[in-house]
């Protein structure tokens, strides 16, 4: 389970030090790309082909089918941990995402959003001050 919110680092490479407990947890090769609110999606590679065979069922006649591929695939890396628990994040995706210094993970479950610091905290204030019942109503809760 990917849980929890971690602040965490970028060095002048790029290189983001994942936190050996969340580490520990993804365990094997990770694959990054752009989120839905100019954050980033970090996933473990059997989370990203489940979602991957999903959207490869669905017609690629279908626009938003494609845009939501296009999203997701052109812009997706594989990241591989070093020794020290390093990924570097692309560039671009950094750009993406206005991370630059620090960055928020925040565990989703089955996959980690990671977030610019200044784009995270106005997010999770307005998270935390709904108190989001009518949500738990929708999924039975």
């Amino acid at each position: 389970m990917l849980l929890g919110e971690h602040r965490q680092a970028i060095n002048s490479k790029g290189q983001l030090v994942i936190p050996e407990k969340v580490l520990t947890e993804l365990d094997g090769d990770l694959v990054v790309t752009r989120g839905f609110e100019r954050n980033l999606l970090l996933f473990r590679e059997r989370e990203w082909r489940e979602l991957a065979e999903k959207l490869l069922t669905e017609p690629i006649s279908n626009h938003e089918v494609r845009d939501l591929r296009r999203r997701l695939f052109s812009a997706a890396e594989v990241l591989l941990a070093d020794a020290n628990g390093r990924v570097t994040l692309p560039a671009s995706l950094r750009d993406f995402a206005g991370i630059n210094g620090e960055v928020i993970l925040a565990g989703m479950f089955d996959y980690l959003e990671l977030w610019s610091v200044e784009q995270w905290l106005p997010l999770k204030e307005s998270v935390e001050a709904n108190s989001d019942g009518g949500r738990w109503d929708k999924i039975g809760v």
